[in-house]
């Protein structure tokens, strides 16, 4: 379904279908980011009210998790969006 990271392929190499006539647009990336960043955010916050760690330590853990937590999540992500868009029918017309 993707060639590259996150770039669709035009026609599935399975069944043919046309992904030409989905677009996702930044639909995946903003639920991603949200989830990704609640994660991060409310573990350090309960991290840091439990045990109180020296910030530096805090950061050096949760900005990398959230970097890895978007990448890792948004392929998937993209993909949830595409299937849906499929399941429901809502590819445009040309």
């Amino acid at each position: 379904m993707f060639e590259g990271f996150l770039r669709v392929v035009d026609r599935c190499a399975v069944c043919g279908f046309d992904f030409t006539r989905l677009n996702t647009g930044d639909g995946a990336a903003i639920f991603i980011m949200q989830i990704a960043g609640g994660l991060v955010v409310f573990t350090a916050l309960f991290v840091q009210v439990a045990y109180n760690p020296p910030i530096s330590a805090m950061l050096a853990v949760a900005i990398p998790l959230a970097g890895a937590l978007s990448l890792g999540l948004m392929r998937p992500g993209k993909g949830v969006m595409i299937a849906l868009q499929m399941r429901n029918g809502t590819a445009r017309d040309e």
